[in-house]
């Protein structure tokens, strides 16, 4: 997916899950439940042993079963990493903090990059690098005042939060409200036991509501 592309599904399902686990049924039957629910951006993220492994199996999948879902690597630190992830076909790159390296890179290729970003100098070092979509983390720790601030210097910047959003009306409501243009989201949508009973459908229901929400606010 071309990077004008991905920013566009985001802005139209402007939830992006954020997911890791070493079980490939589990991994699959995760994406399965948010694709269903509606989600079209979802982030796997580069936390474990062998996890570009796990990327590679869901991404081979996901080209076949689940047209128009932009599949993306997470927690992507370098730009080695980043390469190896778009080799087995990520379409977006996302990181904690921002690498000049791997915007090079994603510019290169053309592919969307969403880098961590918790300053205004942060954002604007970004946005001289070609990021679009900045991914304002941690959110539980910067709040929604901290996007909203960004209107009056930086009136043009768009981002993602992740980190301290909630799958509740309140907590998006803060966060949209404040003028975030999506959100990420990862434990709060995949409670441990849920997963360890492999109870997909409670997935699917619970981010069928944030998307509900979300289009609604």
């Amino acid at each position: 997916m071309s990077r004008l592309a991905l920013y566009q599904t985001i802005r139209q399902v402007p939830l992006v899950p954020v997911f890791y686990h070493p079980d490939d049924e589990i991994c699959l039957g995760v994406v399965s439940a948010c694709y269903k629910a509606g989600v079209r951006a979802f982030e796997f993220t580069n936390r474990g042993d062998f996890a570009h492994e796990r990327f590679a199996n869901l991404s081979r999948v996901c080209s076949r079963e689940f047209p128009g879902l932009a599949l993306g690597a997470g927690t992507v630190l370098d730009a080695p990493t980043a390469g190896l992830y778009l080799q087995l076909g990520a379409d977006f790159i996302v990181g904690p903090t921002f690498s000049e390296e791997i915007a090079r890179l994603c510019n290169r290729r053309k592919v969307a990059y969403m880098p961590g970003c918790a300053t205004l100098t942060e954002i604007t070092t970004a946005h001289e690098w070609g990021v679009e979509i900045v991914k304002v983390f941690p959110g539980e720790v910067l709040g929604p005042n901290f996007i909203r601030s960004l209107s009056g210097p930086l009136p043009f910047a768009t981002a993602m939060v992740t980190g301290g959003v909630e799958p509740n009306q309140e907590s998006l409501s803060k966060w949209f409200g404040a003028g975030a243009v999506a959100v990420g989201m990862g434990s709060q949508l995949f409670p441990k036991d849920v997963l360890a009973n492999r109870a997909f459908d409670k997935i699917e229901a619970t981010v069928s509501d944030v998307v509900r929400i979300i289009a609604g606010l």
